[in-house]
């Protein structure tokens, strides 16, 4: 049989490995806790990047349309221009072909009177 005393060092070392293990368990915890705040924190950093650049392309992209916009503007203009234009060249040509046929018309008079 055991002793009195092999029993109590066979308790004390029980207590020993149970409380190293249970050391040892916490530590893993807290490693793996770590971890995931770290990957976490990495998550967070990623998501205010992705952020950042939604900003960016937000602020480009309402700048472009103001462009897009003016210039659509600009256009509309030229468009009235170029109207207005087509216009006013259709009347110089007929009034060309008018002042070329009064010219042809005295020319041809001219003509049979010299006859």
């Amino acid at each position: 049989m055991l002793s009195m005393e092999s029993r109590k060092k066979g308790r004390q070392l029980i207590k020993w490995v149970t409380e190293k293990m249970a050391r040892v368990s916490q530590s893993d915890r807290l490693d793996r806790i770590e971890e995931k705040i770290d990957k976490l924190s990495e998550v967070l950093v990623a998501m205010a990047r992705a952020e950042e650049k939604i900003v960016g392309l937000t602020e480009d992209h309402d700048k472009m349309y103001s462009r897009i916009n003016n210039l659509s503007q600009k256009i509309d203009k030229l468009d009235e221009q170029v109207v207005k234009n087509t216009q006013t060249v259709a009347t110089i040509h007929k009034l060309f072909w008018v002042v070329i046929a009064a010219f042809s018309a005295a020319f041809a008079a001219q003509v049979f009177n010299w006859f």
